[in-house]
């Protein structure tokens, strides 16, 4: 699979957050999808998505409910949980519960790239 046909959902209740992280993405070829919640994520049920960029804080569902939901039921689904609110207790917490990588913010737009590609 080319990384043009890649898709790519972002997740997070900072539109800022969201547009810079989609312009990024988008700008090395991936098909980016904002979301500003994991409800609004969920009540919308994108199909045919590769990775999703996942705020950890988000408004009600948070973004581990989010991942836990999904490994129920999208084991495949490569994630990238990103956070500014979070330590080594935090990270260990993502990576069991399925996340490919964590990122703490602010990320270099490089590990961002490299943690969507999955290298």
């Amino acid at each position: 699979m080319t990384e043009t046909r890649l898709r790519v959902a972002v997740i997070d209740d900072d539109a800022s957050v969201r547009r810079s992280v989609g312009n990024l993405l988008g700008s090395v070829g991936f098909a980016v999808e904002g979301y500003a919640s994991a409800e609004e994520f969920l009540e919308r049920a994108p199909t045919g998505i590769d990775c999703l960029v996942l705020d950890l804080k988000l408004p009600k569902m948070s973004g581990f409910e989010l991942l836990e939901r999904l490994r129920r039921s999208q084991a495949e689904l490569r994630v990238v949980l990103i956070t500014a609110h979070g330590g080594e207790e935090t990270r260990r917490r993502a990576l069991e519960l399925g996340a490919a990588t964590f990122l703490s913010k602010p990320f270099r737009t490089d590990e961002l790239v490299t943690a969507v590609r999955g290298r």
